[in-house]
């Protein structure tokens, strides 16, 4: 459980801190008094100010914000200095300011999965190399060592990781030895025929190999990351569709179930906490930029329909458009909250 919430907390923070550091950076640029930069909710517990700007840290750490000077926000000891208005500034400057929160976040993704990538690298799926020998499975028994190449299973040539497993896993249909042609280390080619009894476990038959990993420069590294990154992004908005048309059980998760996924991927080790990391990360840059009130999607959406229309929507009406999504995005957590709460109370029941 401590392990959890720590890691709940490190993820909070950064993905916190990177969204709303993109918004106040933005803001300095385009001449926009920043009144506050707050990481959590909640009464105040720690506040210091440099220069025009009060940074504070609150109670309820999970959220946090960047409070502009003319959004209707300020104190009753606070002023507007002349011309640094949010509210004052051409639409396209509000644009790029609201959507800068989402963009540090998708950055901050790109540049974890690009560190992956040069460092720790990704399992070689392209080739039918091994990466690792398990021990106490064929694989060992029969010879076969990091760093060889599966050309062949029975009669049937392989090129990658995938075509090598399926075939093996369709070996087991037949009975007798499985014929392997394997290039070694050395460069020599030979050819073994290996008896793969049906695993137990998973009901079909388990070589016991790994495949090896491989790594990038640090520019190819980046190219693969936006790769990666755009892959998940269609992934994450079709899984969005999904749900919203209830064409598929989507599985939807809060702060509950964030803090166990982190605490998990914690367990596993730091690349996987960084690869958790990258993910929380690209999903929050989408979510906040999904057109829903109070949300900053939301808020584009109504300074796209300025910049179209050429005509402000009266900030009351903007207020009870966006006081309405907050009581639907509260509703929203705390469905979802409980139902993070039945399931985790529900496994450790078990």
């Amino acid at each position: 459980m401590l392990i959890s919430i720590l890691s709940f907390l490190v993820v909070i923070g950064i993905c916190v801190i990177s969204h709303e550091f993109g918004h106040y950076i933005t803001a300095k640029w385009n001449g926009i008094q920043v009144h506050e930069f707050s990481f959590g909710m909640g009464p105040c517990l720690y506040q210091r100010r440099i220069g025009t700007t009060v940074w504070s840290l609150r109670v309820i750490p999970i959220g946090g914000f960047v409070r502009l000077a003319g959004m209707g926000e300020e104190k009753d000891n606070e002023q507007v200095l002349p011309g640094m208005d949010f509210m004052g500034k051409p639409a396209w400057r509000r644009f790029i300011v609201l959507a800068s929160g989402s963009v540090t976040n998708i950055m901050v993704a790109i540049l974890l999965t690009a560190f992956l990538l040069s460092t720790h690298g990704v399992l070689d799926l392209n080739s039918a190399k091994i990466g690792n020998v398990l021990k106490g499975y064929p694989a060992e028994k029969y010879g076969l060592e990091r760093g060889d190449v599966i050309l062949a299973v029975g009669d049937k040539p392989v090129h990658d990781w995938k075509e090598m497993s399926q075939a093996i896993k369709k070996s087991g249909e037949t009975p007798g030895p499985v014929k392997i042609k394997v290039k070694k280390v050395n460069g020599e080619v030979r050819v073994i025929f290996a008896e793969i009894p049906l695993d137990p476990e998973y009901g079909y038959p388990l070589l016991g190999i790994q495949p090896s990993r491989v790594t990038y420069n640090p520019l190819s590294a980046t190219l693969k990351s936006v790769s990666y990154i755009w892959n998940f992004s269609v992934q994450i908005l079709e899984g969005i569709v999904r749900w919203i048309s209830g064409s598929s059980g989507i599985s939807v998760t809060g702060p509950l179930g964030i803090a166990s996924m982190a605490g998990e991927a914690a367990k596993e080790g730091l690349w996987s906490f960084l690869s958790f990391l990258a993910l929380i990360n690209l999903h929050l840059g989408i979510l906040n930029l999904f057109p829903f009130p109070v949300l900053d999607g939301g808020r584009l959406a109504l300074v796209v329909a300025e910049m179209i229309f050429r005509r402000r929507i009266p900030e009351k009406w903007e207020q009870y458009i966006h006081f309405i999504g907050f009581i639907l995005l509260l509703s929203l957590l705390a469905a979802v909250t409980w139902k993070d709460l039945v399931k985790i109370l529900t496994r450790e029941g078990n």
